[in-house]
């Protein structure tokens, strides 16, 4: 068991989720205000994608740097001291979005997709749920994102979607693209690793050297013990309307602050301090 603090991030929104059907925020003044609880809750770190602010557009992205940048600055204004981690993810090569979005708000942190990925879900009647992508991560797209945030004093954090992709930042390391790495183990994503708590000791037994983890949990009530075996190994914790709609007790949560609140218990529980955001800045940055 580890005592270090654990640094929890929330993951406000998510890329498509529509606000129509879930209670995820869209506008600044609504991830601000979402921000708030999180941070009120024990979060100390913003996971932000961002979307369109036009009437009934809600559901679909934007990489408009000034939608960022308002966006950013409401979070700032309302969580002082916050860290924001940017997402940077797109399905093609082309990421002059992100990478705007990056140059204009200068967040603490950036996620990187590190490793491609087929990106694919099946329905209950056996067809596609979205019709078979690729999620294209190349070496070259991420020596482009990790070259912007040196300029931005942005701290990548290593999307990691499979083992491979684990030993894959191992030789990001080896090679000189970074010197020191952040790991998100992402789990739960249909054709990515699962969920499965017996799992996450094995990727641990990969992890090179002494790197700050974290884990990204896809699902609904059944993570929630992923989550505190990872907190008992030593890891961050990260959920949020992005990840679950749904509490450990299976009834679905009404706002991000209700699911930071039962993390920040299960970390508790399992001997670990939440980390303030000095501490979270020192652990991260």
């Amino acid at each position: 068991m580890s005592a270090s603090p654990a640094v929890i991030t929330c993951a406000l929104t998510g890329v498509l989720t529509n606000p129509a059907q879930h209670p995820v925020p869209v506008t600044a003044a609504e991830m601000a205000a979402a921000a708030r609880q999180a941070f009120d809750a024990g979060a100390t770190v913003m996971h932000v994608h961002f979307r369109r602010q036009e009437p009934n557009l809600g559901h679909l992205p934007s990489w408009e740097p000034e939608v960022a940048f308002e966006i950013a600055e409401a979070i700032r204004s309302a969580c002082p001291g916050v860290l924001l981690n940017f997402s940077t993810g797109t399905i093609g090569r082309d990421q002059h979005g992100p990478i705007a979005c990056l140059e204009r708000c200068k967040p603490e942190i950036g996620a990187c997709n590190a490793g491609s990925l087929n990106y694919l879900k099946v329905k209950r009647d056996g067809t596609w749920a979205w019709p078979p992508m690729l999620f294209e991560n190349t070496v070259e797209k991420v020596e482009e994102l990790l070259a912007t945030m040196q300029r931005t004093g942005t701290r990548p954090e290593f999307e990691c979607f499979d083992l491979g992709i684990v030993r894959s930042v191992g030789m990001y390391q080896q090679v000189g693209l970074i010197e020191r790495a952040s790991f998100n183990f992402v789990m739960g994503v249909a054709s990515g690793m699962p969920a499965d708590p017996e799992l996450l000791p094995l990727l641990l037994k990969y992890l090179p050297g002494d790197n700050p983890w974290q884990t990204t949990l896809i699902g609904r009530e059944e993570i929630w013990p992923l989550h505190r075996l990872a907190a008992e190994l030593g890891g961050h914790l990260r959920t949020g309307l992005e990840d679950t709609f749904y509490l450990p007790g299976g009834e679905r949560a009404k706002h991000n602050g209700e699911l930071i609140e039962a993390l920040v218990t299960i970390a508790e529980q399992s001997g670990r301090s939440i980390a303030n955001t000095r501490e979270a800045r020192a652990l991260f940055l």
